[in-house]
């Protein structure tokens, strides 16, 4: 795993993120980059209903009610063909840097049949007021929580 703070997460292909040479699309990656932080971190704030199990890592900690996080930046490398199968991807999701008002989140996505390396990429999250559409700064709870 990479990063101060990683975890493990499955995530299933499915049979629309293929294209037309059996492979996942490149825009199905980034809708995978999504499930994947989304299973690592939680429901973002001030979106959906919630519930269930705690996520691995909460992004949220000391978090202010009304606050947002937003992606600014997406980067993807691709490393193999990433081929469609009925088995789920492992993900590794790590925090691998937290900034002033943003946290850069790194990702390794690896084939469920046989481990091999498909792409690595990485996001860069804010946090922002939904009142005022400024950015806000990571507290120092949310940093603690975020890098372990």
């Amino acid at each position: 795993m990479t990063g101060p703070r990683a975890v493990e997460v499955r995530i299933p292909l499915r049979w629309a993120d293929m294209d037309a040479y059996g492979h996942i699309n490149n825009i199905a990656v980034v809708q995978l980059l999504e499930e994947a932080r989304v299973a690592a971190f939680g429901v973002p704030a001030n979106t959906g209903a919630g519930g269930g199990e705690a996520p691995p890592i909460d992004l949220l900690e000391g978090v202010a009610p009304g606050v947002r996080t937003f992606i600014s930046e997406h980067t993807v490398k691709y490393r193999a063909q990433m081929p469609y199968r009925p088995v789920p991807l492992r993900v590794v999701v790590s925090v691998e840097a937290v900034k002033a008002a943003s946290v850069h989140v790194g990702y390794a996505l690896h084939d469920g049949v046989d481990d091999t390396l498909c792409a690595t990429a990485s996001s860069v999250m804010v946090f922002v007021d939904g009142a005022t559409g400024r950015p806000v700064r990571v507290t120092p709870e949310q940093r603690a929580a975020l890098q372990g």
